[in-house]
């Protein structure tokens, strides 16, 4: 399990190269290709925010919440993954498997995107006085043209009901606080085991 904690977006990597394989074999298309790209944007954008240039966690922890302790508060590597794997490949995956029957999971995991742009873009580099940020690339590669693409198609099709929409979106917003932002407050722990290695904390030198 700690093997986990720290490697998750490792296997991100592994698991979008087996995704891109899968599609190229199985050719899906329409909103169904969409959704597993979706779900593929995100494994790469963790990859961006964890792994390279990786300084993801230790600039939320100082850019967000002014953490005298980047390496392991509020965010720490438990909290982390939780929140990445549990909500995000689940939630993602489960969209792309279930869009027929249930749609609004599908609006939900996409308005999960749409945070991740606003945050990506304007908020940490805004706080962080940057213009970059880890995830910024990702989200701007393959977020937006799978935001743009999805409601194109969600509209021009017709595929929602109104029971989509009313689902949907509340429950888009409740991801992005309560799922992310409110989760990593919730797992805080200033005296966690679960530590951020100095790897995690380059952004520490920019501010």
């Amino acid at each position: 399990m700690n093997f986990l904690r720290y490697h998750w977006f490792d296997m991100a990597l592994v698991l979008a190269a087996i995704l891109a394989v899968a599609l190229f074999l199985t050719q899906p298309t329409g909103m169904t290709l969409l959704l597993w790209l979706s779900l593929g944007s995100l494994f790469l954008h963790q990859v961006e925010e964890w792994r390279y240039p990786g300084y993801f966690p230790g600039m939320v922890n100082k850019v967000m919440f002014n953490s005298e302790l980047p390496d392991r508060f509020p965010l720490n590597a438990n909290s982390g993954m939780l929140v990445n794997v549990v909500l995000g490949w689940g939630g993602y995956l489960l969209a792309a498997l279930l869009w027929r029957h249930a749609l609004w999971l599908a609006i939900a995991t996409i308005l999960v995107s749409v945070g991740n742009i606003l945050a990506h873009t304007i908020i940490f580099n805004i706080k962080g006085k940057t213009f970059y940020n880890p995830g910024l690339i990702t989200c701007w590669l393959f977020f937006v043209p799978i935001v743009y693409l999805f409601f194109d198609l969600v509209i021009s099709q017709n595929l929602a009901t109104p029971s989509d929409w009313f689902i949907g979106i509340p429950l888009g917003i409740v991801l992005n606080y309560f799922g992310v932002y409110k989760m990593i407050i919730w797992l805080a722990d200033k005296n966690t085991p679960y530590i951020f290695p100095k790897r995690f904390l380059l952004g520490e030198s920019q501010h």
